[in-house]
Order: C-alpha cells, then sequence, then structure tokens
C-alpha cells in the first residue's frame, strides 16, 4: 500500500520521519511517498484533501476535522516553543497594530497566536518562513513573525525580540502551545490510522537510539543550518508529546480551539476528545 505523506524540511519533522519513509524500520508494508513543503504549502494542500497523512497546523485543522483525523504521535507542542515577533529596532508594543509584518502563512498557529495577542494588528504579508529575517533586515516589512530554527539565528543577524507568543499564551491560557500536529485523512479507517500511528512512534524511537548522531536526511534538508542549530531545534521541538500528546497535550489544543473560537477567528468548534482517528 501507498500513501502519500506531507511534512516540513525542518530538523525535527526530517528527525521523526526519517526511519520510516527510509526503510529503516518495518513499515507494516506501508510504503510512504513523500514530499517536503513548508507548513503553510501543507495547510494548503490539506486543505484541498490532496494528502493521506500531512503534517498541519492545528489553526487550519479545527476547520478540517471532518476530514482529517489528529493523531496521537508526531505533534510539535510544548513550552517555550512559541513563535517570536521581531524587528530591527525595539519597537513600544503598544505599536505593534502599525506595523508591517511578514508572517509564515495566514493559516499558521503563530498567525493564530498573533492575532489573538494583536487582534488589531493587520497589515500582515504571507511570505515564505525562511524568507522573513531578510525581508525584515532590508526594510521591506516593520516586523516579522518567525518560527522553526530562525528562533535561533535572528539574534546573530542583528535583529531584536519584541514579543515571545509563546510566553504571551503560556501567561494567558495556563497551557503548553499547540504549534502542529500529524492527521491523517478519516476516510483511511481506524484500523490504518492506528497502524501509522505506531509508525510515527517506531520511527521517532529509532531517530532517538542513534542521536545526538544527525542522519543525512536531517541535515541534507536543513537549508545549510549548522549541527548545533540542528541540535537545538530538535531538542526544543520534539519533546515528551511529540511521542504521545497524553491529556496534557489534548487539553492545550483545546484550551487554542475554544480562545480561537471565541475571538472569532475559527468557523467551528470541535473538542479535543473528538477530533483523534
Amino acid at each position: 500500500m501507498k500513501l502519500t505523506l506531507g511534512f516540513s524540511p525542518c530538523p525535527n519533522d526530517t528527525f521523526i520521519f526519517d526511519a520510516m519513509v527510509n526503510s529503516k524500520i518495518d513499515t507494516n508494508g506501508i510504503q510512504f511517498d513523500y514530499i517536503l513543503e513548508d507548513v503553510e504549502t501543507l495547510n494548503n494542500l490539506a486543505t484541498e484533501g490532496k494528502l493521506d497523512i500531512t503534517k498541519l497546523s492545528y489553526s487550519t485543522f479545527l476547520n478540517l476535522t471532518d476530514k482529517y483525523a489528529l493523531l496521537h504521535a508526531g505533534s510539535a507542542l510544548g513550552k517555550g516553543v512559541g513563535p517570536l515577533l521581531i524587528a530591527k529596532t525595539n519597537i513600544d508594543p503598544d505599536n505593534i497594530a502599525d506595523l508591517r509584518i511578514a508572517i509564515p502563512g495566514v493559516k499558521t498557529t503563530a498567525n493564530l497566536l498573533l492575532s489573538l495577542a494583536y487582534p488589531a494588528a493587520r497589515n500582515k504579508t504571507e511570505i515564505v518562513f525562511s524568507d522573513i529575517e531578510q525581508a525584515v533586515l532590508s526594510g521591506e516589512y516593520d516586523a516579522g513573525l518567525i518560527i522553526h530554527e530562525s528562533r535561533f539565528t535572528y539574534a546573530q543577524k542583528g535583529l531584536v525580540k519584541l514579543i515571545d507568543l509563546g510566553d504571551w499564551w503560556e501567561a494567558a491560557a495556563h497551557a503548553a502551545i499547540p504549534l502542529g500536529g500529524i492527521v491523517m485523512k478519516r476516510s483511511l479507517g481506524y484500523d490504518l490510522c492506528k497502524t501509522v500511528d505506531n509508525i510515527i512512534k517506531e520511527s521517532l524511537k529509532y531517530s532517538w537510539a542513534t542521536y545526538p548522531e544527525l542522519s543525512p536526511f536531517v541535515q541534507e534538508h536543513a537549508q545549510e543550518m549548522e549541527q548545533d542549530v540542528m541540535r537545538k531545534h530538535i531538542d526544543l521541538y520534539v519533546n515528551e508529546y511529540t511521542t504521545d500528546l497524553g491529556e496534557t497535550g489534548r487539553n492545550a489544543i483545546n484550551t487554542l480551539f475554544e480562545r480561537a473560537t471565541a475571538a472569532g477567528l475559527i468557523e467551528t468548534k470541535k473538542s479535543a476528545t473528538s477530533i483523534f482517528y
């Protein structure tokens, strides 16, 4: 059986999926036909129903729960993992609503958090996440909403942090930050979803067994990132919630959905107990 799989080229995702897409573990006869794209491209592909399994922003997932079910393994969720709003110079937070802001995607959880924290900040332009730092440095935008490895590189490029939206969320919601999860088409059925969920867990287990060594698969897709940055990326985004969300993770997802619904940022509400396979 062949299943299409989408995930990002970032070290946390390639670390998770390396063993299962490169025949390093038993995949129960399943072949994964994978593509690597930035998270907003994956959000759009899932919205169009083009992938069997994919990494997906939680902000996008809520509106797709009729088509996709959330797997228990593979999520990017935790504390101290939130997106950062950065600029060339310090800017009074009271003036954030007036800024031209580059964002990594309208459908990303990063944008959802920014919208919750600063609902009046609406002058936002979507660009590829890896281009945001340079776009701010060039003056094309006043500020940028950065995710992934950029949180480890912005300071050395001379940029400053205006707000850590992860810190804001944790203080406001008293919950971990749900960034992205792994979802699978409901039409594929419970048994297959469970099988894939277990394969992801085994793939992750394999990668941890060889860590801190970085596989060629992780390194070749890391956009010329230094190895210490790759490891910082993995250490931050691949945590206990990645193996299994557990009750704490599910509650955090539910809290995000409730607050986004109350703010009018999503159309429907699903509880965290009804969105899994």
